[in-house]
């Protein structure tokens, strides 16, 4: 077997790369009856939608029932050769199966085909060839074919893989905002990990609540002030009036300028001092967007309050944050 010379090795991803990157772009030129169609079939879909493939049209196809699925739309993936020996019972009447073969011809899939239909389940294939069995079967078809695959011996499936995994990613993405899906939907199919931290919890779950929050009064001096900070460990403490409602905050910035202009610790007050109309959240926000105020703000601190309140609720802190995996 005659091998390349390294030379020509960034040659040939670069034809690659081009040859995919084209076959995606005449995609967009397949799009529209068809596949306003499988979207309707779709949305109207009272079961599962099952997606099924064989070699490496089986990975394409694993790969759009994980998309379908954490995007709202229920799915999961039968392998069609166990389809054929028991594993049939798991597609219903109820459901849309999406089926995909380059030629539309592949064995395994269209033995299913008779199977489908006397269950009554809708059917969407992804295929190069709009007169294959399995096209020609189909409530709808999408061409998902390529002049040429990027393997030059055209042999290997490279280009009608990359085209068919597009074409369900556009599927699942059309699914997901006429479904109105949501970024907290979203949290719901990733609760574990970064994805799962950042669109799940909420600045209640992490604040600093009840005596731990740091307070003084508009009339505390800024040496008993300094006493706050440190016991409550923050970097920071609230200024409220004789009521308890919110007035103002002091943080460590606050503190330097402050010796900088050489005030008397002892008889300057924190009304003299604070930062009135300080930034504040609600509790019921989500952690991510108390974070992008903290960054936008250039603070470390976000006194919480109810909406349209100076009642303090509690304190969120950027270590807060941290701790919690959202920074």
């Amino acid at each position: 077997m005659a091998t390349q010379s390294s030379s020509s090795h960034a040659a040939s991803a670069r034809r690659t790369i081009g040859m995919e990157a084209a076959a995606v772009t005449e995609l967009e030129s397949r799009i529209g009856e068809a596949f306003d169609r499988a979207c309707d079939i779709l949305l109207g879909c009272r079961g599962r939608v099952i997606v099924t493939g064989m070699g490496k049209s089986g990975h394409i196809a694993r790969k759009i029932a994980a998309t379908l699925a954490s995007t709202g739309t229920p799915a999961f993936f039968v392998h069609p050769g166990e389809a054929s020996h028991g594993d049939m019972g798991m597609i219903t009447g109820d459901d849309v199966v999406i089926a995909l073969s380059n030629s539309g011809e592949v064995g395994e899939v269209v033995t299913l085909l008779p199977l489908l239909k006397r269950i009554g389940a809708a059917l969407i294939s992804f295929t190069g060839n709009p007169d294959s069995t399995l096209a020609l079967a189909s409530d709808a078809h999408l061409d998902t074919g390529v002049e040429t695959e990027a393997c030059p011996l055209n042999l290997a499936p490279t280009s009608s893989t990359t085209t068919a995994l597009v074409m369900g990613d556009a599927l699942a993405i059309a699914l997901l905002e006429a479904r109105g899906f949501t970024a907290e939907d979203f949290a719901f199919s990733h609760p574990g990990g970064t994805l799962g931290k950042k669109l799940l919890l909420k600045v209640a779950d992490l604040m600093q609540t009840g005596d731990a929050i740091p307070t003084v009064t508009t009339t505390t001096s800024l040496s008993d002030a300094l006493l706050e900070i440190s016991a409550k460990g923050l970097g920071m403490t609230a200024i409220v009036d004789s009521g308890g409602l919110l007035e103002g905050v002091f943080t460590d910035g606050d503190l330097r300028r402050a010796l900088d202009a050489r005030v008397d610790i002892t008889t300057t007050s924190m009304g003299e001092l604070m930062h009135r109309n300080p930034k504040t959240a609600a509790p019921g926000i989500l952690a991510a967007e108390a974070m992008k105020t903290m960054e936008e703000s250039e603070i470390t601190s976000l006194i919480i309050t109810d909406y349209n309140s100076r009642e303090i609720r509690g304190v969120l802190h950027l270590m807060h944050l941290l701790h919690a995996g959202i920074a």
